[in-house]
């Protein structure tokens, strides 16, 4: 055997040896990020990074305008609106809501797929390492991602975190840049009729606005606070502790 072709061996020996590591080391590397931003403010997500890039080339993409807030300073009833809104199963669940899941599945198989059985714990997982669109790849590393992140956060962490990394304007990250940019006030001082509002944009807020809400707007964040009223409020957010 030529030497060249010992070297080629040799060489997708190594390739192939390090390879199976490559996984292992992202998955190392995200337990340590977990683990880091467990206390620490997220300062960005993937999401705005993708946002203030496209930014820098495009003058009709806004840059993104982003507060952090802790969650003792966001008003109970916002916290309360968005889970109604997104995730009215988020005390139960670990990361993944399984009846939703296989409801949005056989909906999928049937052709009428639209989405949806996400839990804020995907939207946020989603939000801060991934990316838009719809795929296996994405949704698979969205369940893993969401599991771990249940393991290493409590639920009130990842609640907070998703507060402030929600999308709620076209640069609005974060319910202390949407309180203060589009309702012109601090976050603390949100009524539950604005929280329900911002809430209500969630699903697409480049397409709904809380600054000029449309009677779907209007008429979502009606039932958002009939739903408030039905989990309980302050009772069932008792029970992430």
């Amino acid at each position: 055997m030529k030497l060249y072709d010992l070297f080629a061996k040799w060489k997708a020996q190594h390739w192939v040896h390090w390879l199976w590591r490559v996984p292992l080391l992202l998955f190392m590397a995200l337990c340590v990020w977990l683990l880091i931003f467990r206390w620490l403010p997220v300062p960005t997500s993937a999401f705005m990074l993708r946002q203030d890039v496209v930014a820098i080339f495009s003058a009709e993409t806004p840059f993104v305008r982003h507060d952090w807030v802790s969650l003792a300073e966001i008003p109970r009833h916002m916290q309360i609106a968005v889970i109604a809104s997104e995730d009215q199963r988020f005390a139960e669940h670990w990361g993944i809501d399984v009846a939703a899941t296989e409801a949005a599945i056989r909906a999928e198989m049937r052709g009428r797929g639209k989405g949806g059985g996400s839990t804020i714990t995907q939207q946020l997982v989603k939000n801060l390492f991934l990316w838009e669109g719809r795929s296996y790849l994405r949704k698979g590393l969205e369940w893993g991602i969401a599991g771990l992140m249940e393991i290493f956060w409590s639920k009130e962490r990842i609640l907070e975190v998703y507060l402030n990394t929600a999308q709620f304007g076209k640069a609005d990250y974060g319910v202390g840049a949407a309180s203060a940019n589009l309702l012109h006030k601090p976050v603390g001082k949100l009524g539950a009729a604005e929280a329900a509002l911002l809430a209500a944009v969630l699903p697409a807020p480049s397409k709904y606005s809380a600054v000029k809400p449309s009677g779907y707007v209007r008429a979502r964040q009606g039932r958002i606070m009939r739903q408030m009223r039905s989990i309980g409020g302050a009772a069932y957010l008792q029970r992430l502790d």
